[in-house]
């Protein structure tokens, strides 16, 4: 959908002029994947796609929703006294979620509201439009309400939504770094203590190129969960000589000294994943600090190898891309990001080498796959907030 004029569908559906707007970004993560459930770091940052929201508060206890990305759905309307999971509900559940676990939390929500919501974030393409929408939906009910509420309650709300109400067991990285991002930084995310800490990114020179295999990819999907246990197989294994906590407290040269005592090989690959990738995390952070974009670059591309082969999570679709990057002119870093088997990957391009890139990698990946890749320039922008109107109508 293209540009499409936000305050005139909310008049069109709810016979009425939204009172105010919302924006939440989608989020990639810069290095640091499959990490968050291991205890790791993870190096998120927040981006100028997401979600938009309308709003206008209602003077009874009911709620109505509706989605311009899901316009067969329609009006989906509910009372805040039934604020159960409904599976006809569909994408409302998301919303419904945050706003039953504010409650339960002894958050003052006595009125409904009608709701309009956008996004433009490719759906299913694993850059977070769940979390989007979770974040979304907690900061509109702050402001909306006056609620006295932290953001990381916010952040750690949207987890819940996601882990209890929903049902995905995913960590806490997406609705951290949709909380809390910051314009033009990443955030070192610390996930066993929910320590944090920003990093500058300039590019100046560079944009950041996100990849889309348009192979859709849902996130519970049984390798997902299959992984977090044979981390946790792992886990044990080491526990018996190691006093740590995760494998996020390993560095490399304890994991080697200790590997052995994990006799299964492909339960041993994934921790080495798990180990090795938490410490390109922390090396990406010293190598941002001193604006050294080459060898951020350079562990971009080891993380990459690394999901590949030691994590097996990227697949044809992934790996077309990632290296087809590899051999572009201009080309800084590119991996995989999110959870994989299909999703996006990214790149970090010289400015003037963009439009060759995108050529040349479409090319290769249409020739290779049989159907497009879509390519965006991604910046890097602010976590959940409050826009006028008017910034609504800029926005398009």
């Amino acid at each position: 959908m293209s540009n499409p004029n936000l305050t005139a569908a909310f008049t069109e559906y709810f016979g009425t002029e939204a009172e105010r707007a919302f924006f939440s970004p989608g989020r990639i993560n810069l290095i640091g994947e499959h990490t968050d459930y291991n205890g790791g770091h993870v190096f998120p940052c927040a981006i100028t796609m997401g979600t938009y929201a309308l709003v206008r508060k209602r003077d009874d206890r009911t709620v109505r929703l509706v989605s311009l990305n899901f316009k067969e759905k329609g009006i989906i309307a509910f009372s805040l006294d039934d604020l159960d999971y409904n599976k006809a509900h569909d994408w409302a559940n998301y919303p419904k979620g945050v706003l039953k676990y504010l409650i339960e939390d002894g958050q003052k929500i006595e009125q409904g509201f009608d709701c309009l919501i956008y996004g433009n974030i490719p759906n299913g393409a694993g850059l977070s439009s769940s979390a989007s929408i979770e974040l979304l939906t907690g900061v509109m009910l702050e402001k909306l309400f006056d609620l006295k509420v932290e953001r990381l309650d916010l952040v750690k709300l949207g987890q819940k939504t996601e882990n209890q109400f929903i049902g995905v067991n995913s960590g806490i990285m997406d609705q951290f770094a949709v909380g809390m991002g910051k314009k033009d930084a990443g955030i070192l995310l610390d996930c066993a203590t929910l320590q944090y800490e920003y990093a500058p990114i300039k590019l100046d020179h560079h944009k950041i190129l996100i990849m889309n295999t348009n192979k859709r990819r849902e996130l519970a999907d049984s390798k997902y969960n299959e992984r977090r246990a044979e981390c946790e197989t792992a886990l044990k294994l080491l526990q018996k000589r190691l006093d740590i906590r995760s494998l996020g407290d390993l560095t490399e040269d304890a994991f080697e000294k200790n590997k052995e005592i994990i006799d299964n090989e492909i339960v041993r690959k994934r921790a080495k994943h798990a180990v090795y990738e938490n410490a390109r995390t922390l090396k990406a952070l010293g190598a941002l600090k001193q604006g050294d974009l080459p060898a951020f670059g350079e562990l971009m591309n080891a993380s990459h190898r690394s999901l590949r082969d030691d994590y097996e999570v990227t697949g044809k679709e992934l790996d077309t891309l990632v290296e087809s990057a590899w051999k572009q002119e201009g080309v800084l870093g590119a991996r995989m990001t999110g959870a994989g088997f299909g999703g996006c990957a990214i790149a970090i391009v010289e400015n003037d080498k963009v439009d060759a890139f995108i050529q040349n990698v479409g090319a290769v990946y249409e020739k290779e796959i049989g159907y497009r890749a879509d390519f965006y320039t991604a910046s890097i922008g602010d976590g959940a907030k409050e826009i006028t109107l008017e910034e609504l109508v800029w926005a398009f």
